[in-house]
């Protein structure tokens, strides 16, 4: 058996897996009490957004995949909220702007997490609200040892706090300074923002889905938009782009707005059946992927060797060039996915696929699509906006350092057999001020549409930005049903593919899957503000052997090594038609947990 950081945790009572210990421990006593992986999900996702602050908040954005007990395929959540009525092209270019910002006021959209945490609470939870925001709360309340990233984080951002984001500095600067690492950390003004949705949802009677619907008209109606729609009215702040502008959402862009439920979408490959949420979010890159490799005899190649990079690699930027042109939420036209994802068009692209890294980017030939080619070709040869404004970079969008960071995960599964895998993220701490009286900053996920009619991430009210945030679920030919995910941005489905293949071909379980060395590619156009691409970029880990990273230099891959243990935050559940779970969590950034029993 190979040596893992950690075991792959196994029994048959219930699993939870994320991405800081301490989510995972609430998540755990939801399970312990009695609740469902519903329940479990949702404690866990309310902990991360105090214990992670940097990368996720009560104001971001989730998609979210559950699968009930004996259930045909899972069901998608959509926790990505739309662009306000007032964010027209028309008004962004009026300010002088290309590219919306990454960061500022003028980058959010609807805040859609919360309503999608309670859509699911709703229909597949067993506990109170108040019993599932306990944990979150607490720690909000009395406080946390604040990792070190989180800290550094708020160190770097402490002079705009206090200069230009004067909402933000009472919260992440109490008592005029950043925390130190380690130090207890709390947010009073977030643990009252909880308490008082608690006790208007008790408000309701005794109930608990008259409770959760009282909470949902409290966020989306009462005093949290009221408490976004004051703020926005009159603040204009700095943002990424160098100047100061005011963000266009109101109160009643919250109003107008309720989390969804829709279809999931789904290939076959090698027998099992791998399932991702739809064309708002990148998860079709990884379908198609699969489709293009289905022909490939993985299973006889070096899990560790420059073969299976390359092939990867190539596959990535072929599904990626399709993303960038193909996928978002346009008007009046419908997104090619069957095209995408047929197993005809993988056999095509896999035909493009050579044996030197490709440096082109290329899009498929999609008859009926062509101006939404031409235009990802246009934006690839744009120059990339030279603005070194504050809160710039989203923390997802490279390989982790020490001064990088990404989003959350959260997969679970009950004793039922109930599964749940969620990728919540937005609103992190450098990326705008605080909303007074909420204690933390709304999203900026509008930096993904493009600023020009006719495509299909075109600004647009009422339209959902494509989002990067993906979680999966896979069924196994054995009945085994997986759920598993990442942080990580653009790089997302790319962490996710590697680790699948090596499950589904070279038998390893989730855990060495997990620490086996991961790579990526920089060669897309990448959604994070300023858009920029880094053509035939290979970011991959050092512990790859050096004969694998000798080829794949001499193949023509512009290498970037990474530090040891640095790339990806996998995490992943799965449970057994004999009714054995098992639970895996990788240690890069040595935060990430798994727990069951």
């Amino acid at each position: 058996m190979t040596f893992t950081t950690r075991p792959e945790i196994s029994g048959t009572f219930g699993m939870v897996t994320s991405t800081h210990w301490l989510a995972t421990a609430a998540g755990m006593k939801m399970l312990e009490a009695g609740g469902s992986a519903a329940d479990a999900a949702v404690a866990t996702g309310f902990v991360l957004n105090v214990v992670e602050p940097h990368l996720n908040g009560p104001l971001g954005d989730m998609p979210l995949l559950f699968r009930a007990a004996g259930a045909e395929e899972p069901v998608v959540i959509c926790g990505q909220g739309t662009a306000p009525a007032g964010a027209t092209i028309d008004h962004y270019r009026a300010q002088g702007l290309t590219r919306i910002p990454g960061s500022g006021l003028l980058a959010t959209v609807v805040p859609g997490a919360f309503d999608a945490w309670m859509l699911l609470l709703r229909d597949h939870g067993r506990l109170p609200l108040a019993d599932v925001l306990a944990p979150a709360i607490h720690y909000a309340r009395h406080g946390h040892p604040i990792l070190p990233r989180v800290a550094n984080e708020i160190a770097g951002m402490a002079d705009v706090f206090r200069t230009e984001w004067p909402t933000s500095a009472p919260v992440w600067l109490p008592g005029g300074s950043a925390p130190q690492a380690g130090a207890l950390f709390a947010n009073p003004a977030l643990a009252d923002f909880w308490e008082r949705l608690v006790d208007e949802a008790k408000g309701a009677g005794v109930d608990r889905v008259a409770q959760i619907e009282a909470a949902r008209v409290a966020f989306y109606e009462g005093f949290v938009a009221e408490a976004i729609d004051d703020f926005l009215r009159d603040a204009e702040v700095l943002d990424a782009s160098g100047q100061r502008h005011k963000g266009v959402m109101t109160g009643q862009d919250m109003a107008d707005w309720r989390a969804s439920f829709e279809a999931p979408i789904s290939v076959d490959h090698a027998g099992w059946t791998v399932w991702k949420c739809g064309g708002w979010t990148q998860g079709p890159v990884l379908l198609q992927c699969l489709q293009m490799l289905r022909g490939d005899d993985l299973a006889g190649m070096d899990p560790m060797g420059a073969e299976v990079v390359h092939l990867v690699t190539e596959a990535l930027k072929l599904a990626f060039a399709d993303r960038d042109a193909y996928l978002g939420e346009p008007n009046g036209k419908d997104l090619p996915l069957k095209t995408l994802l047929s197993a005809e068009y993988g056999v095509a692209r896999r035909a493009e696929i050579g044996d030197n890294a490709s440096f082109d980017f290329r899009p498929g030939s999609i008859a009926g699509y062509e101006g939404w080619a031409n235009a990802f070709r246009a934006h690839v040869a744009e120059p990339v906006p030279d603005n070194t404004g504050i809160g710039i970079g989203e923390p997802t969008m490279a390989h982790m350092t020490a001064k990088k960071g990404d989003t959350c995960h959260v997969d679970v599964v009950d004793q039922w057999g109930n599964m749940v895998s969620a990728t919540p993220s937005g609103g992190w701490l450098k990326s705008s001020p605080v909303v007074p009286g909420l204690g933390v900053p709304l999203n900026t996920r509008a930096q993904m549409f493009w600023l020009e009619e006719g495509l299909p991430t075109s600004l647009a009210p009422g339209r959902r930005p494509r989002t990067t945030l993906s979680p999966s679920m896979a069924q196994a030919p054995d009945g085994a049903r997986l759920a598993f995910g990442t942080p990580g941005g653009d790089q997302q489905d790319q962490w996710q593919l590697t680790f699948l293949l090596r499950l589904i071909h070279h038998g390893m379980n989730m855990q060495e899957a997990i620490d086996g060395p991961l790579f990526h590619t920089g060669h897309l156009l990448e959604s994070f503000y300023p858009r920029g691409t880094r053509p035939g970029r290979l970011v991959i880990e050092p512990n790859f052997p050096k004969a694998t990273l000798a080829e794949l230099d001499r193949r023509g891959h512009r290498l970037e090594v990474s530090d040891p243990w640095a790339i990806g935050r996998l995490t992943a559940a799965r449970i057994r038609p004999d009714g054995i779970m098992s639970a895996a969590a990788t240690p890069r950034l040595m935060q990430a947990y798994a727990a069951g029993r």
